[in-house]
């Protein structure tokens, strides 16, 4: 019993080292941009406002108020989901540096911008 314990202890030792070992693909600027030109497909569109909807809703849940001033502030009432994706597009089009960074880093960055919160 002892024997069959420590060689399940030793597999998985090796594969929780096998895992740490693999690189995790993170979607780009410029894969984004991709899933989310326009005319979209329906599986496209749904992508694309399922992982920026996400990026932003990431950034309201993890965001102390007390301990991390805001940086993204969004006046009511907010512009159309569609109208604020397609300006990410356009934008990211004309700031190719962005084109392999991480997606949500960059499209953080533009919300910043895009919605600079007042000096307080």
């Amino acid at each position: 019993m002892k024997k069959t314990l420590v060689v399940l202890a030793a597999l998985g030792a090796l594969s929780g080292a096998a895992q740490a070992q693999e690189k995790v693909q993170v979607l780009s600027t410029q894969e984004l941009v991709n899933t989310c030109k326009l005319p979209a497909s329906p599986e496209s569109r749904s992508f694309c406002v399922g992982y920026t909807s996400a990026i932003y809703d990431t950034y309201l849940a993890t965001r102390h108020p007390q301990r991390a001033k805001p940086f993204i502030c969004v006046k009511q009432p907010a512009p159309k989901r569609d109208d604020v994706i397609a300006d990410f597009v356009k934008w990211a089009g004309e700031n190719p540096q962005t084109a392999d960074k991480p997606a949500a880093g960059t499209a953080l960055g533009y919300l910043a911008m895009r919605f600079p919160c007042g000096k307080k």
